[in-house]
């Protein structure tokens, strides 16, 4: 079949009638933020009125804004990307089911791009008509023949054909799989409490733990390689990560998502990918299958899990998990669905490890030696980041083959760094590999205190069976009494260091400026505002928006970042506001991005050599300047950057005079809950820039002054903590 010429209509025309955009969606569009779209409905009569949404979170034409915007200069060209996501995001028939449609359009542009060609000639109407008929037979090819994803009907087709167009566009200049993996990540950050996401590192650990992801990530499937399953793959992050799988099953419960991550692992690699819909310990899709692998990040704390209608299920060889623990419905469910000798890793809470009402099942898995690992992630590895999650290695054991006698238990707390905001992840993933691969191949690892040990079952299988491992893996004093010492040393000479800095009381012999004229009181000083000095060039004033951390079960990046496969770059650091308050390094990380990611909109603010950032959450008097080891770092929200002229402003000066008490107060807000900083209204004076170098001078003093007592305090605490827990375990005694 071949289809009529026609003028083709694509997305670089004009928008969608029917697509609708929220003021988040203008100011993305626009570059600016959501208060000056604010403004501008304020101040300007003509711009485009609401015609949806509600009161409080109006939506507009799409069409009308992009007019409005070009009129007055604030729109040369809207970029593709952010066209394809408006037209997706308004699609009558919601984001997710648009994204369902534009995957499929996009499998058939990346496995039949003639066919694409010949189709996108036609109109609209001859288009939606045509275009089921080419979907389905390579979605069947790709998926095989029950697969989750529904081929869009001729109307739906037509209501969004300007986005079916536009995406295969976004295709052709970023490839279809980026193209997926960024759409699929704006709709992920867009709901952020709808989903739970799996990181991709820590997805790719738990690939690399069951043995399942290749050396080289980019390179073809091998035919021969193993089978991988999920039976709760959301979108498929963590199947995305078995990268050296020649076969990936997935299950999902929510339609939506089966459909999303069928069609992400389809576009993403040449592996052979069969998903269904449906829920796993109710519903089975696969009660034939033998994996070679299974990598799973179930959901926590279900309590209607299918306990009453599953009680005599034979999935439960290792005994009928209470209602109160879903979990180990997981790991059976896992361990079922393996060959004999086949790993599974799976992302668990650490109650299950501990809980009395699975202590019987746990036993069982230590008595025949089907659980391999217990190890312990720090705190922030992965959703819910405020509890320290735990993975758990499991093996199906082989027909007459003898129980492992030990069990290894790795707490990989130590190795995440000091501080708070994201771990070292790759300190943190190489002390578990090393470990759990020493363990795998050899039956032993090499005990490290507080770090790991593999304990011997027996010792385990007492009447709590508790297999957490910070019960079973005691932390040594802090080094002992040689880093004790060296701890002391170090706190006398920052002590010391203290001394040195101490500021001189004003008006004292040895001050500085004793007898020369008397200061002058702010009052008389001429003064101006940071909003005033933007306006006149004299700084830049930016706001951080940047989202450090990963992402969760079958998720995606924050802000559509694609994976680290497709980008090849390195994570960015990000300066968070605890960081700023704190005096500490950046903590957290963007996730790798394609270099088609960095640009417009989305692209994050860098700190540069003498910025100054400013929390403007909270209502403390707190204004950092940048130095050589935090420039580079991605601004994290609730900041805001002050990047000085420095022919016209001393960032010390600059600094110093916004931490005032007085200054942060008449430039604050106070809501019911929190204290907002106004940055624009913060006030400093005009002096020549010889007088404000003066008092730079004298902050960066005091600055400095600072630092050295929160150093000085982190010792002490560190010292003072190890002595009790020194004298606590004999390590240190009494005098």
């Amino acid at each position: 079949m071949t289809p009529a010429p026609a003028r083709p209509q694509g997305a670089g025309g004009g928008a969608d009638a029917g697509t609708e955009v929220t003021a988040a969606g203008i100011a993305r569009l626009a570059g600016v933020g959501r208060a000056a779209v604010s403004n501008w409905r304020r101040r300007h009569a003509d711009f485009p009125k609401p015609v949806g949404g509600t009161e409080t979170s109006p939506t507009f034409a799409l069409g009308e804004v992009e007019q409005w915007l070009r009129a007055q200069g604030k729109l040369a060209e809207v970029p593709l990307r952010e066209r394809v996501w408006q037209l997706l995001a308004g699609h009558p028939a919601g984001a997710a089911a648009a994204l369902r449609q534009v995957g499929a359009v996009l499998l058939l542009v990346r496995h039949r791009p003639t066919t694409w060609d010949e189709l996108k000639t036609a109109d609209d109407a001859q288009l939606a008509q045509w275009l089921p008929t080419a979907l389905a037979p390579v979605l069947t090819a790709r998926l095989g023949e029950n697969h989750p994803v529904p081929v869009p009907e001729a109307a739906e087709l037509q209501a969004g054909a300007a986005l079916t167009r536009g995406a295969a566009e976004l295709a052709v200049e970023a490839g279809p799989a980026p193209a997926f993996e960024f759409l699929l990540g704006r709709y992920l950050a867009t709901n952020p409490r709808q989903y739970t996401l799996t990181p991709p590192d820590l997805a790719e650990l738990m690939a690399d733990l069951a043995g399942v992801r290749a050396a080289d990530p980019a390179g073809t499937p091998d035919p021969a390689g193993p089978t991988v399953f999920d039976p709760a793959a959301g979108t498929g992050w963590p199947l995305g990560a078995a990268t050296a799988a020649a076969t990936l099953h997935g299950q999902e419960a929510d339609p939506d998502l089966a459909a999303i991550g069928a069609l992400r692992l389809a576009l993403g690699s040449d592996t052979v990918v069969r998903f269904a819909a449906a829920d796993s310990l109710r519903a089975d899709a696969f009660p034939g299958l033998a994996a070679d692998a299974v990598i799973c990040h179930p959901p926590f704390n279900e309590r209607n899990w299918g306990h009453d209608e599953l009680a005599y299920d034979p999935r439960w060889e290792y005994g009928f998990p209470a209602r109160t623990e879903s979990e180990l419905a997981w790991v059976q469910h896992a361990l079922a669905r393996l060959r004999d000798g086949g790993t599974a890793v799976l992302l668990m809470p650490p109650a299950v490890a501990s809980r009395r009402s699975g202590r019987r099942i746990r036993a069982d898995l230590l008595r025949r030696g089907a659980l391999r690992a217990v190890i312990a992630l720090p705190a922030g590895a992965a959703p819910p980041h405020g509890i320290p999650l735990h993975l758990w290695v499991l093996r199906r054991p082989g027909a007459g083959s003898a129980p492992a006698p030990d069990l290894l238990l790795v707490d990989a707390a130590e190795a995440a760094g000091p501080g708070r905001g994201k771990p070292d992840q790759p300190a943190v993933y190489d002390t578990v590999l090393t470990a759990w691969r020493s363990f795998d191949q050899r039956g032993r690892v090499t005990e490290q205190p507080g770090v790991c040990r593999a304990l011997p079952v027996i010792e385990l299988l007492d009447d709590d069976v508790d297999l957490a491992p910070a019960r079973h893996l005691p932390l040594p004093a802090a080094g002992g009494i040689a880093e004790l010492t060296a701890v002391r040393d170090r706190l006398t000479v920052t002590l010391a260091r203290t001394t040195e800095l101490t500021p001189v009381a004003p008006g004292a012999p040895d001050e500085p400026s004793a007898g020369t004229a008397p200061a002058r009181t702010a009052g008389r000083w001429p003064m101006t505002t940071v909003g005033e000095l933007a306006r006149a060039g004299a700084l830049v004033l930016r706001t951080g928006g940047a989202v450090a951390g990963g992402t969760g079960s079958g998720g995606a990046v924050p802000g559509g970042a694609v994976s680290g496969a497709a980008a090849g770059t390195e994570a960015l650091p990000v300066l968070t506001e605890h960081d700023v308050l704190a005096g500490t390094a950046p903590s957290g990380s963007l996730p790798p991005q394609a270099p088609t990611e960095r640009s417009g909109a989305e692209e994050p603010v860098l700190t540069e050599p003498g910025d100054v950032v400013v929390p403007v959450l909270g209502g403390g008097t707190v204004a950092r300047v940048v130095d050589e080891a935090t420039a580079g770092a991605a601004l994290a929200r609730n900041l805001c950057l002050l990047r000085p002229d420095p022919a016209a402003l001393d960032p010390w000066f600059l600094a110093g005079h916004l931490r005032g008490s007085a200054n942060q107060r008449q430039a604050s807000s106070y809501a019911s809950t929190a204290t907002r900083l106004d940055v624009r209204r913060l006030q400093l004076p005009r002096l020549p820039l010889a007088e404000q170098r003066r008092y730079g001078e004298r902050y960066q003093a005091l600055a400095a002054f600072e630092e050295a007592l929160r150093l000085a305090g982190r010792l002490g605490e560190q010292l003072v903590q190890g002595l009790y827990d020194g004298l606590a375990d004999g390590t240190v005694t009494p005098r």
